[in-house]
Protein backbone atom coordinates (compact mmCIF):
# COMPACT_ATOMS: atom_id res chain seq x y z
CA UNK A 1 0.00 0.00 0.00
CA UNK A 2 1.49 3.35 -0.93
CA UNK A 3 0.92 6.93 -0.87
CA UNK A 4 -1.09 7.34 2.40
CA UNK A 5 -3.27 10.25 2.92
CA UNK A 6 -1.73 13.65 4.78
CA UNK A 7 -2.69 13.83 8.42
CA UNK A 8 -2.86 17.33 7.67
CA UNK A 9 -5.55 16.90 5.01
CA UNK A 10 -7.35 14.53 6.97
CA UNK A 11 -7.35 17.03 9.80
CA UNK A 12 -8.38 19.99 7.03
CA UNK A 13 -11.10 17.60 5.78
CA UNK A 14 -12.56 17.35 9.20
CA UNK A 15 -12.38 20.83 9.74
CA UNK A 16 -14.17 21.56 6.49
CA UNK A 17 -17.66 22.86 7.43
CA UNK A 18 -20.94 21.46 7.39
CA UNK A 19 -22.34 23.84 4.72
CA UNK A 20 -19.19 24.65 2.40
CA UNK A 21 -18.72 20.46 1.85
CA UNK A 22 -22.49 20.46 1.27
CA UNK A 23 -22.46 22.85 -1.12
CA UNK A 24 -19.32 21.63 -2.90
CA UNK A 25 -20.82 18.28 -3.26
CA UNK A 26 -23.96 19.44 -4.63
CA UNK A 27 -22.11 21.49 -7.24
CA UNK A 28 -20.27 18.57 -7.91
CA UNK A 29 -23.56 16.33 -8.59
CA UNK A 30 -25.06 19.45 -10.35
CA UNK A 31 -22.78 18.91 -13.29
CA UNK A 32 -24.54 15.63 -14.07
CA UNK A 33 -28.49 17.54 -13.29
CA UNK A 34 -26.99 20.16 -15.70
CA UNK A 35 -25.74 17.32 -18.41
CA UNK A 36 -29.35 15.91 -18.75
CA UNK A 37 -32.01 18.98 -18.29
CA UNK A 38 -30.28 22.00 -19.39
CA UNK A 39 -30.80 19.66 -22.98
CA UNK A 40 -34.55 19.19 -22.50
CA UNK A 41 -35.73 23.08 -24.11
CA UNK A 42 -33.16 21.83 -27.18
CA UNK A 43 -34.37 18.63 -28.05
CA UNK A 44 -36.99 19.50 -31.01
CA UNK A 45 -34.12 21.59 -32.38
CA UNK A 46 -30.81 19.11 -31.78
CA UNK A 47 -33.63 16.45 -33.94
CA UNK A 48 -34.70 18.88 -36.46
CA UNK A 49 -30.64 19.79 -37.06
CA UNK A 50 -29.37 16.04 -36.76
CA UNK A 51 -32.23 14.07 -37.93
CA UNK A 52 -33.94 12.59 -35.15
CA UNK A 53 -37.74 12.75 -34.97
CA UNK A 54 -40.26 11.25 -32.69
CA UNK A 55 -39.31 9.24 -29.38
CA UNK A 56 -35.34 9.05 -31.01
CA UNK A 57 -35.23 12.79 -29.63
CA UNK A 58 -35.41 10.86 -25.81
CA UNK A 59 -32.39 9.15 -26.91
CA UNK A 60 -30.03 12.31 -26.18
CA UNK A 61 -31.19 11.76 -22.48
CA UNK A 62 -31.62 8.15 -22.38
CA UNK A 63 -28.08 7.55 -23.23
CA UNK A 64 -26.45 9.63 -20.67
CA UNK A 65 -28.56 8.41 -18.16
CA UNK A 66 -27.39 4.85 -19.14
CA UNK A 67 -23.91 6.02 -19.37
CA UNK A 68 -24.16 7.08 -16.14
CA UNK A 69 -25.35 4.00 -14.85
CA UNK A 70 -22.53 1.94 -16.26
CA UNK A 71 -19.47 3.88 -15.59
CA UNK A 72 -20.49 3.84 -11.90
CA UNK A 73 -18.78 0.84 -10.94
CA UNK A 74 -15.05 1.99 -11.60
CA UNK A 75 -14.65 5.17 -9.63
CA UNK A 76 -15.91 4.17 -6.89
CA UNK A 77 -12.77 1.78 -6.68
CA UNK A 78 -10.47 4.03 -7.72
CA UNK A 79 -11.24 6.28 -5.07
CA UNK A 80 -10.88 3.56 -2.74
CA UNK A 81 -7.54 3.13 -3.86
CA UNK A 82 -6.20 6.76 -4.96
CA UNK A 83 -8.06 8.91 -2.91
CA UNK A 84 -11.27 10.95 -3.78
CA UNK A 85 -9.82 13.82 -4.95
CA UNK A 86 -7.92 12.85 -8.04
CA UNK A 87 -10.81 11.13 -9.60
CA UNK A 88 -13.16 13.79 -9.17
CA UNK A 89 -10.87 16.24 -10.67
CA UNK A 90 -10.29 13.73 -13.58
CA UNK A 91 -14.13 13.59 -13.68
CA UNK A 92 -14.35 17.01 -14.07
CA UNK A 93 -11.52 17.48 -16.48
CA UNK A 94 -13.64 15.01 -18.72
CA UNK A 95 -16.61 16.35 -18.54
CA UNK A 96 -15.48 19.72 -19.53
CA UNK A 97 -13.49 18.65 -22.50
CA UNK A 98 -16.32 15.96 -24.28
CA UNK A 99 -18.89 19.11 -23.56
CA UNK A 100 -16.71 20.86 -26.24
CA UNK A 101 -16.88 17.90 -28.05
CA UNK A 102 -20.61 17.99 -28.18
CA UNK A 103 -20.80 20.90 -29.32
CA UNK A 104 -19.16 19.82 -32.61
CA UNK A 105 -20.83 16.87 -33.92
CA UNK A 106 -22.55 17.16 -37.09
CA UNK A 107 -24.72 13.33 -37.01
CA UNK A 108 -27.17 12.39 -34.57
CA UNK A 109 -25.63 8.84 -33.81
CA UNK A 110 -22.36 10.50 -32.97
CA UNK A 111 -23.56 13.05 -30.78
CA UNK A 112 -25.56 10.03 -28.42
CA UNK A 113 -22.25 8.16 -28.70
CA UNK A 114 -19.81 11.32 -26.93
CA UNK A 115 -22.94 11.93 -24.76
CA UNK A 116 -23.13 8.25 -23.39
CA UNK A 117 -18.83 8.06 -23.37
CA UNK A 118 -18.94 11.38 -21.44
CA UNK A 119 -21.70 10.25 -18.50
CA UNK A 120 -19.53 7.06 -18.58
CA UNK A 121 -16.10 8.73 -17.89
CA UNK A 122 -18.09 11.08 -15.36
CA UNK A 123 -19.70 8.65 -13.28
CA UNK A 124 -17.76 10.07 -10.43
CA UNK A 125 -20.04 13.04 -10.25
CA UNK A 126 -22.81 11.32 -8.57
CA UNK A 127 -20.75 8.40 -7.09
CA UNK A 128 -18.64 9.82 -4.81
CA UNK A 129 -20.22 12.85 -2.83
CA UNK A 130 -21.84 9.90 -1.08
CA UNK A 131 -18.83 7.93 -0.58
CA UNK A 132 -17.04 11.79 0.74
CA UNK A 133 -20.17 12.24 3.35
CA UNK A 134 -19.60 8.70 4.72
CA UNK A 135 -16.22 9.16 5.15
CA UNK A 136 -17.00 12.06 7.66
CA UNK A 137 -19.96 10.96 9.37
CA UNK A 138 -22.95 8.01 9.44
CA UNK A 139 -26.44 6.93 10.61
CA UNK A 140 -29.85 9.71 10.92
CA UNK A 141 -26.58 12.72 10.14
CA UNK A 142 -25.85 11.07 7.07
CA UNK A 143 -29.62 11.44 5.99
CA UNK A 144 -29.87 15.20 7.35
CA UNK A 145 -26.44 15.68 5.14
CA UNK A 146 -27.40 13.94 2.01
CA UNK A 147 -30.98 15.61 2.19
CA UNK A 148 -29.33 19.00 2.75
CA UNK A 149 -27.19 18.14 -0.71
CA UNK A 150 -30.22 17.03 -2.77
CA UNK A 151 -31.86 20.50 -1.63
CA UNK A 152 -29.26 22.12 -2.91
CA UNK A 153 -28.56 19.91 -6.00
CA UNK A 154 -32.49 20.26 -6.62
CA UNK A 155 -31.96 24.05 -7.62
CA UNK A 156 -30.48 22.50 -10.75
CA UNK A 157 -33.46 20.79 -12.52
CA UNK A 158 -35.30 23.66 -11.47
CA UNK A 159 -32.86 26.31 -13.30
CA UNK A 160 -31.37 24.29 -16.00
CA UNK A 161 -34.15 24.19 -18.46
CA UNK A 162 -34.14 28.09 -18.02
CA UNK A 163 -30.67 28.14 -18.69
CA UNK A 164 -31.16 25.99 -21.57
CA UNK A 165 -33.39 28.27 -23.06
CA UNK A 166 -31.87 31.15 -22.53
CA UNK A 167 -28.74 30.47 -24.62
CA UNK A 168 -30.96 29.38 -27.47
CA UNK A 169 -32.82 32.75 -27.10
CA UNK A 170 -29.02 34.09 -27.84
CA UNK A 171 -27.41 31.05 -29.93
CA UNK A 172 -28.25 27.45 -31.32
CA UNK A 173 -28.18 24.44 -29.07
CA UNK A 174 -24.95 23.90 -29.72
CA UNK A 175 -23.56 26.63 -26.71
CA UNK A 176 -25.10 24.65 -23.95
CA UNK A 177 -22.53 22.24 -24.04
CA UNK A 178 -20.32 24.96 -23.94
CA UNK A 179 -22.01 26.39 -21.28
CA UNK A 180 -21.53 23.27 -19.78
CA UNK A 181 -18.12 23.22 -19.94
CA UNK A 182 -17.43 26.48 -18.57
CA UNK A 183 -19.58 25.76 -15.51
CA UNK A 184 -17.34 22.45 -15.16
CA UNK A 185 -13.93 24.51 -15.15
CA UNK A 186 -15.76 26.49 -12.23
CA UNK A 187 -16.48 23.83 -10.54
CA UNK A 188 -13.12 22.44 -10.64
CA UNK A 189 -11.24 25.03 -9.98
CA UNK A 190 -13.40 25.12 -6.61
CA UNK A 191 -12.84 21.45 -5.93
CA UNK A 192 -9.08 21.49 -6.70
CA UNK A 193 -8.53 24.39 -4.44
CA UNK A 194 -11.31 23.91 -1.37
CA UNK A 195 -12.00 19.57 -1.35
CA UNK A 196 -9.29 17.94 1.10
CA UNK A 197 -8.77 14.49 0.68
CA UNK A 198 -11.30 12.71 2.86
CA UNK A 199 -10.02 9.07 2.46
CA UNK A 200 -8.40 7.66 5.65
CA UNK A 201 -5.10 5.64 5.26
CA UNK A 202 -6.23 2.63 6.78
CA UNK A 203 -9.66 2.46 4.47
CA UNK A 204 -7.25 2.45 1.59
CA UNK A 205 -8.66 -0.88 -0.53
CA UNK A 206 -6.37 -2.80 -3.48
CA UNK A 207 -7.36 -2.52 -7.17
CA UNK A 208 -7.47 -6.47 -7.23
CA UNK A 209 -10.49 -8.62 -8.68
CA UNK A 210 -11.10 -10.73 -5.25
CA UNK A 211 -11.24 -7.83 -2.73
CA UNK A 212 -13.21 -5.25 -5.49
CA UNK A 213 -15.80 -7.94 -6.09
CA UNK A 214 -15.81 -9.45 -2.21
CA UNK A 215 -16.59 -5.25 -1.65
CA UNK A 216 -19.47 -5.23 -4.47
CA UNK A 217 -20.73 -8.47 -3.75
CA UNK A 218 -20.88 -7.21 0.51
CA UNK A 219 -22.64 -4.11 -1.14
CA UNK A 220 -25.62 -5.99 -2.32
CA UNK A 221 -25.62 -9.44 0.31
CA UNK A 222 -27.37 -7.90 3.27
CA UNK A 223 -31.15 -8.22 3.15
CA UNK A 224 -31.13 -4.56 5.32
CA UNK A 225 -29.57 -2.83 2.37
CA UNK A 226 -31.34 -4.82 -1.25
CA UNK A 227 -34.26 -3.66 -0.65
CA UNK A 228 -33.38 -0.19 -0.67
CA UNK A 229 -31.40 0.01 -3.60
CA UNK A 230 -33.77 -1.49 -5.89
CA UNK A 231 -36.85 -0.11 -4.47
CA UNK A 232 -35.11 3.30 -5.12
CA UNK A 233 -34.19 2.36 -8.62
CA UNK A 234 -37.92 1.03 -9.70
CA UNK A 235 -39.31 4.50 -8.28
CA UNK A 236 -36.41 6.84 -9.76
CA UNK A 237 -36.79 5.02 -12.81
CA UNK A 238 -40.78 5.88 -13.25
CA UNK A 239 -39.09 9.41 -12.14
CA UNK A 240 -36.53 9.52 -15.93
CA UNK A 241 -39.45 7.90 -17.28
CA UNK A 242 -40.92 11.57 -16.96
CA UNK A 243 -37.63 13.33 -17.53
CA UNK A 244 -37.41 11.38 -20.90
CA UNK A 245 -40.96 12.13 -22.23
CA UNK A 246 -41.37 15.64 -20.52
CA UNK A 247 -40.33 17.81 -23.36
CA UNK A 248 -43.10 15.94 -25.41
CA UNK A 249 -45.61 15.62 -23.01
CA UNK A 250 -45.92 19.53 -22.23
CA UNK A 251 -45.62 20.58 -25.97
CA UNK A 252 -47.32 17.61 -27.58
CA UNK A 253 -50.05 16.63 -24.67
CA UNK A 254 -50.65 19.80 -23.03
CA UNK A 255 -50.02 22.41 -25.98
CA UNK A 256 -47.64 24.40 -24.02
CA UNK A 257 -44.01 24.05 -25.55
CA UNK A 258 -43.24 27.87 -25.30
CA UNK A 259 -43.40 27.63 -21.52
CA UNK A 260 -41.87 24.19 -21.15
CA UNK A 261 -39.13 25.49 -18.20
CA UNK A 262 -41.88 27.20 -16.17
CA UNK A 263 -43.36 23.94 -16.01
CA UNK A 264 -40.79 21.44 -15.67
CA UNK A 265 -38.57 23.72 -13.04
CA UNK A 266 -42.75 23.79 -10.86
CA UNK A 267 -42.32 20.50 -11.36
CA UNK A 268 -38.76 19.71 -9.80
CA UNK A 269 -38.73 22.46 -7.12
CA UNK A 270 -41.23 20.03 -4.95
CA UNK A 271 -38.23 18.13 -4.72
CA UNK A 272 -35.55 20.82 -3.26
CA UNK A 273 -38.36 21.84 -0.98
CA UNK A 274 -39.19 18.43 0.23
CA UNK A 275 -35.68 17.93 1.03
CA UNK A 276 -35.19 21.01 2.53
CA UNK A 277 -37.85 19.75 5.02
CA UNK A 278 -36.62 16.18 5.06
CA UNK A 279 -33.13 17.90 6.20
CA UNK A 280 -34.91 19.17 8.79
CA UNK A 281 -36.96 16.54 10.42
CA UNK A 282 -34.67 13.06 9.50
CA UNK A 283 -32.10 13.77 12.70
CA UNK A 284 -35.78 13.83 14.95
CA UNK A 285 -37.83 11.13 13.27
CA UNK A 286 -35.21 9.10 11.43
CA UNK A 287 -34.78 7.88 8.09
CA UNK A 288 -36.76 4.91 7.96
CA UNK A 289 -39.76 6.70 9.45
CA UNK A 290 -40.23 9.25 7.04
CA UNK A 291 -38.97 7.87 3.72
CA UNK A 292 -41.72 4.75 4.65
CA UNK A 293 -44.49 7.36 4.88
CA UNK A 294 -43.36 9.17 1.73
CA UNK A 295 -43.62 6.22 0.20
CA UNK A 296 -46.90 5.50 1.48
CA UNK A 297 -48.22 8.71 0.09
CA UNK A 298 -46.06 8.19 -3.22
CA UNK A 299 -48.37 4.96 -4.47
CA UNK A 300 -51.79 6.97 -3.13
CA UNK A 301 -50.93 9.99 -5.49
CA UNK A 302 -49.99 7.27 -8.03
CA UNK A 303 -53.52 6.09 -7.99
CA UNK A 304 -54.65 9.51 -8.24
CA UNK A 305 -52.59 9.71 -11.81
CA UNK A 306 -53.28 6.91 -13.09
CA UNK A 307 -57.12 7.97 -12.55
CA UNK A 308 -56.69 11.37 -13.92
CA UNK A 309 -54.89 9.95 -17.20
CA UNK A 310 -57.52 7.22 -17.52
CA UNK A 311 -60.16 9.65 -18.03
CA UNK A 312 -58.97 10.57 -21.60
CA UNK A 313 -59.23 13.75 -21.82
CA UNK A 314 -56.50 14.91 -18.77
CA UNK A 315 -55.27 18.65 -18.75
CA UNK A 316 -52.53 20.31 -17.43
CA UNK A 317 -53.96 21.80 -14.30
CA UNK A 318 -54.59 18.09 -13.23
CA UNK A 319 -51.40 16.41 -14.45
CA UNK A 320 -49.33 18.87 -13.31
CA UNK A 321 -50.23 19.43 -9.45
CA UNK A 322 -50.51 15.16 -8.69
CA UNK A 323 -46.70 15.00 -10.99
CA UNK A 324 -45.12 17.57 -8.72
CA UNK A 325 -46.62 16.19 -5.44
CA UNK A 326 -44.95 12.93 -6.17
CA UNK A 327 -41.48 14.53 -7.46
CA UNK A 328 -41.97 16.14 -3.81
CA UNK A 329 -42.31 13.01 -1.85
CA UNK A 330 -39.57 11.50 -3.69
CA UNK A 331 -37.24 14.31 -2.16
CA UNK A 332 -38.09 12.05 0.96
CA UNK A 333 -37.45 9.17 -0.37
CA UNK A 334 -34.01 9.41 -2.29
CA UNK A 335 -31.62 10.68 0.29
CA UNK A 336 -32.97 8.63 2.74
CA UNK A 337 -33.15 5.11 0.99
CA UNK A 338 -29.58 6.62 0.12
CA UNK A 339 -28.27 6.58 3.24
CA UNK A 340 -29.54 3.90 5.14
CA UNK A 341 -27.95 1.69 2.14
CA UNK A 342 -25.10 2.94 2.99
CA UNK A 343 -24.84 2.49 6.88
CA UNK A 344 -23.02 -0.16 7.29
CA UNK A 345 -19.93 0.44 4.83
CA UNK A 346 -17.56 2.93 6.38
CA UNK A 347 -14.81 0.86 5.62
CA UNK A 348 -15.93 0.19 2.02
CA UNK A 349 -18.09 3.30 1.39
CA UNK A 350 -16.34 4.32 -2.43
CA UNK A 351 -17.00 1.01 -3.57
CA UNK A 352 -20.31 0.07 -1.95
CA UNK A 353 -21.41 3.78 -2.89
CA UNK A 354 -20.06 2.89 -6.77
CA UNK A 355 -21.74 -0.68 -6.61
CA UNK A 356 -25.30 0.78 -5.30
CA UNK A 357 -24.81 3.82 -7.32
CA UNK A 358 -24.29 1.58 -10.68
CA UNK A 359 -27.61 -0.79 -9.92
CA UNK A 360 -29.59 2.19 -9.28
CA UNK A 361 -28.73 4.11 -12.39
CA UNK A 362 -28.60 1.33 -14.80
CA UNK A 363 -31.92 0.06 -13.33
CA UNK A 364 -33.27 3.30 -13.81
CA UNK A 365 -31.68 4.70 -16.92
CA UNK A 366 -33.56 1.05 -18.73
CA UNK A 367 -36.58 1.43 -17.18
CA UNK A 368 -36.71 5.37 -18.18
CA UNK A 369 -36.03 4.40 -21.57
CA UNK A 370 -38.66 2.17 -21.59
CA UNK A 371 -41.27 4.57 -20.04
CA UNK A 372 -40.53 6.73 -22.28
CA UNK A 373 -40.37 4.83 -24.97
CA UNK A 374 -44.06 3.92 -24.22
CA UNK A 375 -45.42 7.68 -24.90
CA UNK A 376 -48.40 7.70 -26.97
CA UNK A 377 -49.52 11.16 -26.50
CA UNK A 378 -51.30 10.80 -23.02
CA UNK A 379 -49.69 10.46 -19.96
CA UNK A 380 -50.89 7.24 -19.09
CA UNK A 381 -48.14 5.31 -19.42
CA UNK A 382 -46.06 7.66 -17.21
CA UNK A 383 -49.18 6.94 -14.81
CA UNK A 384 -49.06 3.12 -14.30
CA UNK A 385 -45.03 3.46 -14.41
CA UNK A 386 -45.27 5.53 -11.28
CA UNK A 387 -47.96 3.23 -9.45
CA UNK A 388 -46.28 -0.14 -10.20
CA UNK A 389 -42.63 0.82 -9.36
CA UNK A 390 -43.94 2.44 -5.69
CA UNK A 391 -45.83 -0.57 -4.95
CA UNK A 392 -42.86 -2.95 -5.72
CA UNK A 393 -40.88 -0.69 -4.27
CA UNK A 394 -42.67 -1.04 -0.73
CA UNK A 395 -42.98 -4.67 -1.45
CA UNK A 396 -38.69 -4.59 -1.40
CA UNK A 397 -38.64 -2.25 1.49
CA UNK A 398 -41.02 -5.05 4.00
CA UNK A 399 -38.35 -7.62 2.80
CA UNK A 400 -35.19 -5.55 4.15
CA UNK A 401 -37.56 -4.39 7.28
CA UNK A 402 -38.91 -8.13 7.84
CA UNK A 403 -42.08 -6.73 7.35
CA UNK A 404 -41.99 -4.27 9.67
CA UNK A 405 -42.36 -0.60 8.47
CA UNK A 406 -41.27 2.61 10.63
CA UNK A 407 -38.69 1.29 12.84
CA UNK A 408 -35.80 3.88 14.05
CA UNK A 409 -32.27 3.06 13.75
CA UNK A 410 -30.27 3.41 17.22
CA UNK A 411 -26.89 4.89 16.70
CA UNK A 412 -25.64 1.22 17.80
CA UNK A 413 -27.32 -0.32 15.17
CA UNK A 414 -30.23 -1.99 16.59
CA UNK A 415 -33.90 -1.21 15.14
CA UNK A 416 -36.85 -0.97 16.79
Amino acid sequence: MHGPVNPAEERSFAAMSERRLVFMMAALMSLQALGIDAMLPALGMIGDDLGAAGNQRQYVVGAYLLGSGLGALAPGVLADRFGRRPVLLGSILIYAVLSIACAFVTRFDLLIAVRMIQAFLTAGLSVLPAAIIRDRVGGDRMARMMSTIMMVFMVVPVLAPFLGQTVLLFAGWRWIFVMMAGLAAAIGLWTWRGLPESLHAEDRQRIALVPVFRNMREAFARRDVIGYVVGSSLVFGALFGFLNSAQQLVTDTFGMGPYFPFIFGGAAAGMAVSNFFNSRIVERFGARRVSHTALLAFIAVSVLQVLAASSGDEKLWQFLPLMATNMALLGFVGANFGSISMQPFQHIAGSASSAQSFLRMVTSAVLGAIIGQAFDGTARPLAWALLIAGVVSLVLVLYSENGKLFRRLHPRGSAT
